[in-house]
């Protein structure tokens, strides 16, 4: 038997929840480790088995950095099967259906995007449905988390040399084809894309977009979610036109009703190239030019987003070439890279732990949406309420910058909450009250990241030793996988 056979067989008598287990007994390790057992379909985890039953991009990079704390072969597995469908051009479709869901389980459903005829020029895969557009390349810095779980078995089974190649050409189509405003950014050319879908980020270049006909299609979500909490039929008839005319141009890049450089997306994608530099050290090769690469996109950013007088980053439009004037979370998730210049990490704690955020003071958790907005709203889908996801960001952010005190205080606070909603989509950031769906994948998987972090350490000890380096250079042995994080 080869090595990879031992370590995969050694890996596999092992109880699912066994694997690295806190040194403590911890109820919520079992309950979370239950949710993601509950979504694994063999290959990937779904979202929510009745929401959102297929496999989506950047949800299964989040899973996959939870799922490496139960079973590091099957955090593999998840970014594997997700990588395998993408598309000659180098996009990761945002969803990879599952045949064996039918059609109107979800909308919209692979019968809409055509992906295999309509994306043929772009290089669709013929084998496997999907989606025709992307979500945040988080691929990167899951990929790199998950090796060094248990580097030896990532060795043993080839998952770095694997994934780097599929890894660097997603980088190069979102650099080269994405490049709309000419300037280094990339701009998304869907909300779907950067994945807070109804953000009031949103409102100002949709406004121009001409919704689709109501009766044109029929939307599945709102039969597993409260109409309040979920978009209006008026945004959903303009994302389905968007993505409608994309497919109609065989999913080719360019300037459509819709393109926007957004700052989440593009810090990302800057911290997924430090963590591609990593892998790359890991493989034999020298990262330098993708360090310094990211790190010429972070003065871009700030360049082309940041405003000094309120503090944060902004959206840019693309097509009108103004700044979007709406706080969203978007802004605060640049204070994840390391190279963001002490002014700008400055002014975003100032910004999140002010009014228009309320981080420490008016909320536990970081709402989606300013405070003070005048589309505020606690309940509805990324207008408001606080999201698991961008919580755990935003803490690696606070943590990689010295903030340990408040990264300390979200570290605690996000898995509490999420274990006391039932790992609920998102919750009301004043109240914790669970809105969305429960049992939601990412929710339990980066709660138990979260958990795994700080287990076993003493009150202000810190969490997550690897935090702080997760995103930057490192000593030679910590790229060579180091421990187990």
């Amino acid at each position: 038997m080869d090595r990879t056979a031992q370590l995969t067989a050694a890996r596999g008598t092992e109880p699912d929840i066994a694997y690295d287990p806190p040194p403590v007994p911890c109820d919520l390790h079992r309950s979370a480790a239950a949710v993601l057992e509950a979504n694994w379909t063999g290959a990937s985890t779904v979202p929510s088995k009745r929401l959102y039953p297929h496999q989506w991009s950047w949800d299964s990079a989040f899973i996959a950095i939870g799922l490496r704390h139960l079973s590091a072969l099957r955090a593999q597995t998840e970014l594997e099967t997700l990588l395998a469908a993408q598309w000659g051009d180098g996009r990761v479709p945002h969803i990879v259906f599952n045949p064996a869901v039918p059609l109107d389980a979800y909308f919209p459903s692979p019968d809409f995007w055509r992906s295999s005829t309509a994306g043929r020029t772009a290089g669709a895969p013929r084998t496997v449905q999907t989606s025709g557009i992307v979500q945040p390349p988080v691929h990167a810095l899951a990929a790199w988390l998950v090796h060094r779980a248990d580097p030896e078995l990532s060795r043993a089974r080839g998952f770095l040399a694997r994934v780097y190649p599929r890894l660097a050409a997603w980088h190069r189509y979102l650099l080269h084809r994405r490049d709309l405003g000419g300037a280094g950014l990339v701009s998304v050319v869907h909300p779907w894309e950067q994945g807070m879908d109804n953000s009031p980020c949103w409102d100002a270049p949709l406004a121009r977009v001409r919704p689709a006909p109501a009766r044109s299609f029929r939307r599945a979500d709102l039969d597993h979610g409260a109409a309040e909490d979920r978009p209006t039929d008026l945004d959903y008839g303009r994302y389905v036109r968007l993505a409608t005319d994309y497919r109609d141009r065989g999913y080719a890049d360019g300037h459509g009703d819709f393109a926007v450089e957004d700052p989440s997306f593009n810090a990302l994608l800057i911290a997924s190239e430090h963590a591609l530099a990593r892998i790359a050290h890991e493989l034999g090769a020298p990262g330098t030019a993708r360090h310094a690469r990211a790190e010429r996109l972070t003065g871009v950013l700030v360049e082309r987003l940041w405003d000094p007088g309120r503090g944060m980053f902004f959206c840019r439009d693309v097509v009108t070439g103004e700044q979007i004037g709406e706080r969203g979370v978007s802004g605060l998730i640049p204070l994840l890279l390391p190279a963001l210049p002490r002014e700008q990490v400055t002014a975003l704690v100032a910004t999140l732990t002010g009014p228009h955020f309320g981080l420490g003071t008016t909320t536990r958790l970081v709402p989606s949406y300013d405070l003070l907005g005048e589309s505020f709203d606690p309940h509805r889908y990324w207008r408001g309420p606080a999201w698991f996801n961008t919580g755990w960001l935003i803490e690696r952010g606070l943590r990689t910058h010295g903030e340990r005190e408040r990264a300390d205080a979200l570290a605690e606070a996000l898995p509490a909450i999420a274990a006391a909603s039932g790992f609920a989509e998102y919750v009301d950031p004043y109240t914790g009250e669970p809105c969305g769906t429960r049992d939601f994948a990412w929710t339990a998987a980066l709660a138990l990241d979260l958990v795994h972090g700080t287990a076993g350490r003493a009150p202000g000890a810190g969490v997550s030793p690897a935090a702080g380096e997760t995103f930057g250079k490192s000593s030679d042995r910590d790229s060579r996988g180091g421990e187990r994080g």
